[in-house]
């Protein structure tokens, strides 16, 4: 296990010259493998400031990175759901190019590159685990077993496979389907009837649903980054500010070196390359861990924490030379995103009022976000961000009670079904 050593620094990749059919280019210059999720949006407000050049490929015309300065070409391309082998090809063709110092999968593309990394080139600057260490936590049912595995605290859990199961599991608990993104698949039960509903609805691709009981404490994450099981750098946050699917919309920095500890061992465990994102509950630092996104997720309060994630990624993807200590964030930092909140506040009360007070709070940075910071859509520094700010506001003004269809219909443009993976996976025997 490599254990994190107390560094507490900004890491910042410096570019080095790159040679596209042998002309050289001093900027560096990243390809995203989607554009639509706020984790794509993330990746522009930490790199277009520091001057590196993004493009992403988008299954959709106009997606929400689109409308920033710091955003290069968007590039159309099938979408996953539909055409995976089509998704694989193009983002093939482009990257093979030459022309990008690195491929970031800014979601669940990062699945779909680890089961398909021989049909794109093979000196592609990509940084993503083996598909075999995939398995073991791109499903939850598959997580739970890990941490089972390495003895790491977890609230108790089991599989239901039936709806006679539900009787069974035990009230309140959470219900989760085994594969799901931004929140979609998840339920909270408090009822035998709630409960059978939800087993209907995520039972109905046929996998296994997940029940974990309770637990204590606030919420938060980790966000460590890997480079063959090597922990490159790390960052734990706390949820301050609830986004729509309960997502952390605002967060601040925070000291947990248990958690640090823990995903270093699962990284190593795995040898994983590439981001790796815990979510758990903790009380004064102890954690449970509740779920994993084998990717990076949001990274801006890590930026602004002193952990520039995606710069790092950059570096692993093209070999350069990395720190020789495990890059640390810093606490006490705050950062928020107000389009997000201002949909958080619209799904949980369903009104206008909050939603749109949440809004302007937070753009406003009164209250809670006086010492914070926008990291999606930072109006100031970049002025086409009032666009989606706008769009959105309009949506939520008109249906402040169906925040669940415009987050997934934002889902729909970058999400990647299990199918499209199986697909990919069985055509490589």
């Amino acid at each position: 296990m490599v254990r994190p050593e107390p560094v507490r620094v900004s890491t910042r990749c410096q570019a080095a010259p790159s040679t596209v059919t042998g002309i050289a280019r001093n900027r560096t210059r990243v390809l995203l493998s989607e554009g639509s999720s706020l984790t794509a949006r993330e990746h522009l407000t930490v790199l277009g400031p520091a001057g590196v050049e993004v493009d992403m490929v988008s299954a959709v015309a106009q997606p929400l990175g689109r409308f920033s300065r710091w955003c290069g070409r968007v590039i159309r391309v099938p979408a996953v759901a539909q055409d995976p082998f089509g998704y694989l090809k193009a983002v093939s063709e482009v990257i093979g190019a030459g022309q990008y110092d690195a491929l970031l999968p800014t979601h669940e593309q990062a699945w779909l590159f680890a089961a398909g990394r021989p049909l794109l080139p093979t000196d592609a600057p990509l940084a993503v685990a083996p598909i075999e260490a995939f398995d073991r936590v791109q499903s939850k049912v598959s997580f739970c077993e890990l941490l089972d595995e390495l003895a790491l605290p977890q609230p108790s859990w089991s599989v239901v496979t039936t709806v006679a199961d539900v009787a069974a599991v035990g009230f309140p608990c959470w219900m989760k389907s085994t594969y799901s993104t931004a929140g979609r698949g998840v339920r909270f039960i408090d009822t035998r009837a709630v409960g059978e509903q939800a087993f209907v609805e995520l039972a109905g691709s046929g996998e296994q649903v997940l029940v974990q009981q309770p637990a204590p404490g606030a919420y938060a994450q980790a966000a460590g980054l890997f480079s063959r099981g090597r922990l490159i750098a790390v960052h734990t946050s706390e949820q301050l500010g609830v986004g729509a699917g309960g997502s952390a919309a605002a967060r601040i920095g925070v000291d947990h070196p248990e958690v640090r500890d823990h995903v270093a061992r699962i990284g190593s465990h795995l040898r994983w390359h590439g981001g790796l994102t815990l979510d758990y509950l903790h009380v004064d630092g102890a954690p449970r861990y509740i779920e994993c996104n084998p990717r990076t997720v949001e990274p801006g309060n890590a930026a602004a924490s002193g952990v520039d994630l995606p710069q790092l990624t950059i570096a692993i993807s093209r070999g350069d030379r990395l720190p020789a200590a495990t890059v640390m964030g810093r606490s006490g930092q705050r950062t928020h995103s107000a389009m997000a909140l201002m949909l958080g506040a619209a799904e949980r009360t369903g009104r206008r009022g909050p939603a749109l007070k949440a809004l302007a709070t937070a753009l406003a940075r009164r209250g809670s976000y006086r010492d914070s910071r926008e990291v999606l859509t930072p109006l100031r520094a970049d002025p086409l961000s009032a666009l989606p700010i706008a769009i959105t506001s309009l949506q939520v003004l008109a249906r402040p009670n169906r925040v669940g269809d415009i987050a997934a219909s934002a889902v729909r443009g970058y999400s990647v079904p299990p199918s499209s993976v199986a697909r990919v996976r069985a055509a490589q025997g």
